[in-house]
């Protein structure tokens, strides 16, 4: 509501409503954070300790475990479908929107301005969200490994580069 009113914008985003954002992905993160925490003290793990991936994430972690892992998987994708898709189809809507008001725009440079402005922020967003989406929604493989690597190393050095 505060971009497609920028006249109005101090009004709508004032301290409260950051406030409020802040707060709230704070919290939403921090559950997040303690339900896997919690899903994963209770695995047994054995063998090796060394994680195939450039971080310690859920997916890699998972496969150290000496036993079945449904329930963490479970987790990761009703968790990952609120945290990622969510937010990830929120932004296709509004970049839809965005995009049939480009549309009919009817002078052609000024079409063209706004479709080189919005082309960097929905690279960022497929840049972010494509591969998120790829590591945490996609049957896992021995073969999948390779591309979970590639795509984290996306969302974790390509996109803040960008």
């Amino acid at each position: 509501n505060a971009i497609c009113n920028p006249l109005l914008y101090n009004t709508i985003m004032n301290k409260r409503t950051c406030v409020i954002l802040i707060v709230g992905s704070w919290l939403i993160a921090s559950i997040n954070s303690l339900i896997h925490t919690i899903l994963t003290f209770m695995l047994p793990f054995c063998g090796s300790n060394a994680i195939d991936s450039f971080f310690c994430d859920m997916p890699p972690l998972l496969k150290l475990a000496c036993t079945d892992t449904l329930v963490n998987q479970i987790v990761i994708f009703v968790t990952g479908s609120c945290i990622i898709a969510g937010p990830f189809m929120l932004t296709v809507f509004s970049y839809v929107q965005i995009i049939s008001t480009i549309v009919s725009i009817r002078s052609s440079s000024r079409k063209k301005k706004a479709f080189s402005t919005c082309t960097s922020h929905i690279t960022a967003v497929v840049i972010f969200y494509v591969p998120s989406i790829c590591i945490y929604f996609r049957p896992k493989s021995n073969q999948a490994m390779i591309q979970d690597k590639m795509a984290t190393v996306i969302c974790a050095v390509i996109t803040p580069l960008l």
